[in-house]
């Protein structure tokens, strides 16, 4: 995921930094449905390391019980360590969608303007 969504950035970003003349009324929609997917996909994320930090809390209650439980302990917060950047890579990330679509509701304007000085 992390993958797709730096290319996809850097798609967005060529698009916004080329000349061309571009339809931004429908890059609008199609980023926002992109923006909605990575929002989805942020919250499953979201969720997933919440219950790995709890089962890391609990297991580390267990720890003066049982001595085993220490090697499950140890891999529950090496996991919570990766999906925490993860995470982090992925809000990231949105935030930077975010401002990507600030950018073309901007020149979705600056274009409608022009369109209507033109006529």
């Amino acid at each position: 995921m992390d993958k797709y969504l730096k290319n996809y950035i850097k798609e967005i970003d060529e698009i916004l930094d080329s000349n061309e003349d571009i339809d931004y009324s429908k890059l609008k929609e199609s980023h926002l449905e992109h923006i909605s997917f990575f929002q989805h996909e942020r919250l499953v994320h979201l969720i997933v390391t919440m219950f790995f930090a709890l089962f890391t809390l609990i297991f580390f209650t267990l720890i003066e019980k049982y001595i085993l439980i220490t090697i499950i302990e140890a891999i529950l917060i090496i996991v919570l360590i990766f999906y925490i950047f993860h995470y982090y890579k992925l809000e990231n990330g949105v935030q930077y969608l975010y401002k990507q679509y600030e950018e073309i509701l901007n020149r979705l304007k600056t274009s409608e303007e022009k369109h209507e000085q033109d006529n």
